[in-house]
């Protein structure tokens, strides 16, 4: 992902939370890549939507802040093209037809930047294709960790590594830099975890921990995992299973 001090570990993040890669196609067919076009994808974790869009003849350009996804990214998919880069702060050799993102740019909070950087490296009538955490995102997870950090004295608001903005919020900054927006939809995505019971308990220990729990040890963490599921449990757990209450933001915005 992009621009945080995360610490990702690509083997949970492919076999635990799969998922998000797998709802992510759906931003790929909004991109519609065409044959000979150049596409940077922009937080490609360990690659599989870059491997997606290199499907339809596109060269693509896939970037991550984490040196251990570009690592297993490079792995799977030796024929692309992966580096290193920061979201907030990145330029290329050469320019791009489109800049794709699915599930990175809320781990950016120099949201500004962020659109900057991607007008750069843009052609004239380039495209910016992205999907991330909106306004209200994974909200009752979000209110369960606070809940239970300010149990133990600790300032959740000051360890929040995410940025979940409203649509207003972001076309704004878009229209700002000088996009044109000619898509914006916010919605409700109930997104099952895997693992059955354990889900949220991956889901915290792959997406959360790094940040909200960091220099707690593992025995207190595990008591803490098991106090915000209790506070959650009503509204997401169903037969078995656990369900987050993503919402999502899905932006087109052309040079």
């Amino acid at each position: 992902m992009m621009g945080s001090s995360h610490i990702w570990k690509p083997t949970l993040y492919d076999e635990k939370l799969g998922f998000v890669s797998e709802y992510g196609k759906g931003v790929v067919e909004l991109l519609e890549p065409q044959q000979g076009e150049r596409i940077l994808d922009l937080g490609c974790g360990t690659g599989d939507l870059s491997h997606d869009i290199a499907k339809s003849g596109a060269y693509v350009l896939g970037m991550d802040y984490s040196p251990h996804m570009i690592e297993q990214a490079s792995s799977k998919y030796p024929e692309l093209d992966f580096r290193i880069g920061n979201a907030e702060q990145f330029t290329l050799d050469q320019p791009v037809n489109a800049v794709f993102s699915n599930a990175a740019l809320h781990w950016v909070k120099n949201a500004p930047n962020v659109v900057t950087s991607v007008w750069n490296v843009l052609v004239p009538g380039g495209r910016f294709v992205a999907e991330f955490g909106g306004k209200g995102n994974c909200d009752t997870i979000v209110k369960s960790i606070y809940k239970v950090l300010e149990e133990y004295g600790i300032d959740a608001e000051e360890r929040n590594p995410w940025y979940f903005p409203s649509i207003g919020e972001y076309s704004s900054l878009l229209e700002q830099q000088g996009f044109r927006v000619t898509y914006a939809a916010h919605f409700d995505r109930p997104t099952l975890l895997q693992d059955g019971e354990n889900g949220l308990t991956h889901w915290l220990s792959g997406l959360a921990a790094d940040e909200f729990f960091k220099d707690i040890t593992e025995a207190d963490k595990e008591t803490m995992f098991a106090k915000i599921a209790h506070h959650a449990q009503a509204s997401l757990f169903t037969d078995g299973n656990w369900y987050a209450d993503y919402k999502r933001l899905r932006i087109v915005a052309i040079k």
